[in-house]
């Protein structure tokens, strides 16, 4: 009599990446750098008295701008109008941005950078100024820009996620980085 041994099921594989080992590394990367704005962000919540990183978003904003309404605002710091509205009374009230309701459309509130808020962005970006620089020194002109270019992609596949996996728009096609 013969026995039968069942055979072992295949061998578990690792989806294939149709874009290569650069594409997997370029994932692992973004996570990392997801992952360590993430945990700063978190530092920054306990510090009593010092400013969020979504705040300084919204002080560097307005930092070319001599005045914006509260809905472009939000769309340069990458918040809700509700969120960047809360945070901007909050940011009034410390004396680093002034609000006034517009003349031409009452319903619009237009905010600027106070000159303590103006110092304190220039404080801000003196700090890390240098470390911008030094961590893209080795880098040239045309690779940083591939590098936006990849992240914008990035950028715009993530805001075209929604929840259940649907997308809202359909993927774009490749395109070689100018």
């Amino acid at each position: 009599m013969t026995t039968t041994v069942p055979s072992a099921p295949p061998a578990a594989t690792e989806p294939s990446t149709p874009l290569g080992d650069a594409a997997a590394e370029l994932g692992q990367a973004f996570k990392g750098c997801v992952g360590a704005v993430r945990r700063l962000r978190g530092r920054e919540t306990r510090c009593p008295g010092e400013l969020s990183d979504a705040q300084y978003g919204l002080l560097f904003g307005l930092r070319d701008h001599a005045v914006l309404p509260t809905s472009e605002l939000a769309f340069l710091a990458d918040l809700s109008p509700a969120t960047a509205t809360g945070m901007l009374d909050g940011l009034a009230a410390a004396g680093l941005v002034s609000r006034v309701r517009s003349e031409q459309d009452r319903r619009v509130v237009l905010t600027s950078l106070t000159d303590r808020g103006r110092g304190l962005v220039q404080e801000r970006h003196a700090r890390f100024a240098p470390r911008w620089a030094a961590a893209l020194a080795q880098f040239s002109e045309d690779e940083l820009r591939t590098a936006a270019a990849v992240l914008d992609r990035i950028h715009a596949m993530f805001d075209d996620l929604r929840p259940g996996g649907e997308d809202v728009a359909a993927p774009q096609p490749p395109s070689a980085p100018s």
